[in-house]
């Protein structure tokens, strides 16, 4: 982990080409051994019985044998600088990051603990949307991630949503957009469709930068771009701030 560190550290381009791991995104985020996760026996379970070339059991049995995560976001609390966070990270290699009925349940255990002792909830996103294979339980989870950040906003607790690449689908149009401030790593694709679909339908050339954190901010869908390096020390500033 050291060495990945330290590539972190020197690379130019680690933020535009390497994906990160949850439990990496954790380790250069939070303060050393502050993180405890939360809900960590939660699985999914296959309502539709669905089937597609695998049966979504064979599926989610395949990514957590590649990941070695048992869903798509890792919840917990743990601190920066000191001060208490509840923390949610979204992980993109596990079946695409998308959204099902447990990512939802965590999101909402997760704000429950933000309001029940009175700390940030900050919310890392990487995601290609809803969850196919759970149908309209997944589309509902949009809904529910959304009342449950409302719920901390409400109370005046800070949330803060990082968008990471890349985040578009049913969680760019839920909990990854409705915070106090939204914060993008740089070239991020951040949109509700892609720009290979917006462009068939369309049938017409879209902007290169399409969807990409830059665009989101000069159109002021997205508060500020920060490098993955700076990440830690942003948060903590905001964390400060807001505690103000």
């Amino acid at each position: 982990m050291e060495a990945f560190r330290e590539n972190l550290r020197v690379c130019p381009y680690c933020n535009y080409h390497d994906y990160m791991g949850c439990r990496e995104r954790i380790d250069i985020t939070v303060d050393r051994d502050s993180f405890t996760e939360l809900d960590s026996d939660m699985v999914s379970v296959d309502i539709l019985k669905f089937y597609d070339l695998k049966t979504y059991p064979d599926r989610l049995r395949e990514a957590m044998e590649k990941t070695g995560l048992r869903e798509a976001i890792i919840t917990g609390e743990a601190a920066i600088e000191g001060k208490s966070i509840a923390l949610g990270v979204m992980d993109f290699s596990f079946m695409g990051g998308s959204m099902g009925s447990v990512v939802g349940e965590k999101i909402k255990n997760l704000a429950d603990i933000s309001i029940e002792r009175n700390i940030p909830l900050i919310i890392f996103s990487a995601s290609g949307g809803a969850r196919m294979q759970e149908g309209i339980v997944s589309l509902m989870q949009m809904a529910k991630t959304v009342s449950s950040v409302r719920r901390v906003m409400d109370k005046n607790i800070p949330y803060i949503s990082v968008i990471t690449n890349p985040t578009t689908g049913g969680v760019s149009a839920s909990f990854s957009t409705v915070a106090h401030i939204i914060i993008a790593e740089p070239k991020a694709l951040f949109c509700f469709a892609g720009p290979r679909i917006v462009k068939q339908t369309m049938k017409k050339d879209i902007p290169q930068d399409f969807g990409l954190s830059e665009r989101n901010l000069l159109n002021g869908q997205i508060d500020m771009i920060v490098d993955r390096k700076q990440m830690r020390e942003n948060l903590a500033k905001i964390i400060r701030l807001f505690g103000k």
